[in-house]
C-alpha cells in the first residue's frame, strides 16, 4: 500500500513540473493586432518580443531544471510549487513573435 502511495505522489509530481520553453505551443495572437503598423515600428516591436521571450525561456528553463532536480531530491517540483512557471509568459511572448513576423510578410517588410 504504500508502494502505490509513493508511486502515485511522484507520478503527481512529475506531470506538474514546468515544461522546457521549446514544448511550449504559441498562444494564437491575431495578426490583425500588428497590421496597421509601419515595417519600422513592427521591426521595433519585434526586436522588443524577442528580447522578451528570451528573458522568460531563460526563467521557464531555470523553473523546469529547478523541478527536476526538486523532484530528484525531495520529491516535490520546488520551481512550480513556488510560482517559478513562466509557461502562460512564453505562451503569449511567442505567440506575439508570430504574428509580428506574420504582419511584417504580410507588408512585405524586410525583415532583420
Amino acid at each position: 500500500m504504500k508502494l502505490r502511495y509513493a508511486s502515485l505522489a511522484i507520478l503527481l509530481a512529475a506531470t506538474s513540473c514546468a515544461k522546457r520553453p521549446d514544448a511550449i505551443v504559441p498562444v494564437d495572437i491575431p495578426m490583425a493586432a500588428y497590421t496597421g503598423s509601419s515595417c519600422p515600428v513592427l521591426a521595433a516591436e519585434l526586436v522588443k518580443e524577442q528580447q522578451n521571450l528570451a528573458t522568460v525561456s531563460k526563467a521557464q528553463n531555470d523553473a523546469a531544471t529547478g523541478d527536476a532536480v526538486g523532484v530528484f531530491l525531495i520529491g516535490v517540483p520546488t520551481s512550480s510549487t513556488f510560482g517559478g512557471d513562466k509557461e502562460g509568459q512564453v505562451a503569449v511572448a511567442k505567440g506575439k513573435v508570430q504574428a509580428i513576423q506574420n504582419a511584417m510578410r504580410s507588408k512585405n517588410c524586410a525583415s532583420s
